[in-house]
């Protein structure tokens, strides 16, 4: 059983802008109110609120505030599992002693999004029927497989969408190449395979940096709370969420280049978190998305039938491919020389070492 989910543009008429924008008002307003109910339970007698209790007050609420009658109840009941799995999130992190992060409550710009979870929206060619709102214009730009589970609904930077998960019960298996790949992701190229094949980084933040900085000197120089700076705020949201998408773009023909061309990938396992700590490198390692990148081929394998391995990186860039002898090497030192004769790129030795790794990984398992 494979999950995929399908991103759509959605052209709502001013009416509809509305609802939705409404409906998203309230679904803020409640997650908030039941987010303080749950703090202040516990503050005054100590005793925790499950999802299922604050689910079974949705009627009464809706009894009082009649306004909330204009929202689908599996919206609400949504609303309510989101704030759940922030509260059983914020314990596991607790549970291995990470940074807690408790449930914050949510702003209007940090709120963009709801859910039909089972059921309140149909697909009807063109158009998409959502509960309490209407027939939706709906550009479906392609061909939707399997069988959608849950409709999200999103706002953001002035445009909307919808979000479609759906369930595969059979992965769409594609030719296979029986051939293997080791993978070492870097900055100056994105990635580098072990049959030395380079892969560019088009450093889209990087490019984009001056027009970026001008957008938030604008925004800096409006005056707080006026209509120019919302303004300003809108058009530099607007641009950051282009270079998202460009980051997003190159992620996905990379991520389908590997997946189509090896049934299996090896990559390293890194620690990114630990990685953008370094100030020097945060910004272009940022850039890169590798995490994306990784992810991405993760599910185009699994959909595939194909196979997604990573492997500890320890010494793969300092480890000779050919004699196993190890050979210190500074970042800026890019060529491979081994006292055995061996010469190489040393990113490509690299891949190499993470796939004879890959490969071992596989045997023991």
């Amino acid at each position: 059983m494979t999950k995929r989910t399908y991103k759509f543009k959605l052209v709502p008429t001013a009416e509809q802008q509305k609802k939705i924008i409404e409906t998203l008002s309230l679904c803020r307003w409640l997650y908030n109110t039941c987010l303080e109910q749950r703090i202040y339970e516990y503050k005054t007698h100590k005793k925790s609120i499950s999802f299922y209790a604050q689910k079974k007050e949705l009627p009464i609420l809706k009894k009082e505030l009649p306004i909330f009658k204009t929202v689908h109840s599996q919206v609400l009941q949504d609303v309510l599992e989101r704030l759940d799995k922030a509260y059983q999130a914020f314990f596991k992190r607790l549970s291995k002693g990470e940074k807690a992060g408790f449930p914050r409550f949510q702003g209007k710009n940090r709120f963009h999004s709801f859910t039909y979870s089972q059921s309140g929206f149909k697909l009807n060619g063109k158009f998409l029927s959502l509960s309490k709102i209407g027939d939706l214009r709906i550009k479906c730009h392609r061909q939707i497989q399997g069988k959608i589970k849950t409709c999200t609904i999103v706002h953001k930077n002035s445009r909307f969408y919808v979000c479609f998960a759906c369930e595969m019960t059979e992965a769409v298996s594609e030719l296979k190449t029986n051939q293997s790949v080791g993978v070492d992701l870097g900055v100056t190229h994105l990635a580098i395979t072990s049959d030395g094949q380079f892969f560019d980084n088009p450093k889209h933040l990087q490019k984009a940096e001056r027009r970026l900085k001008q957008l938030q000197r604008a925004v800096s120089k409006k005056k707080k709370g006026s209509n120019r700076r919302q303004k300003a705020v809108r058009l530099l949201a607007k641009w950051h969420e282009h270079i998202a998408n460009k980051r997003r773009d190159t992620a996905h023909k990379v991520s389908r280049q590997l997946v189509s061309n090896y049934d299996l990938i090896v990559f390293e396992d890194l620690n990114i978190q630990d990685m953008v700590k370094n100030r020097h490198l945060s910004k272009s390692i940022t850039d890169s998305a590798w995490r994306k990148l990784i992810q991405f081929t993760q599910y185009k394998a699994e959909n595939a039938g194909k196979e997604v391995v990573c492997v500890n990186p320890y010494n793969t860039s300092q480890i000779c491919s050919s004699c196993r002898h190890i050979v210190k090497k500074t970042l800026a030192e890019r060529l491979h020389k081994c006292l055995c004769g061996y010469e190489i790129h040393r990113d490509v030795n690299a891949a190499k070492n993470i796939l004879q790794l890959g490969l071992q990984q596989k045997q023991t398992t």
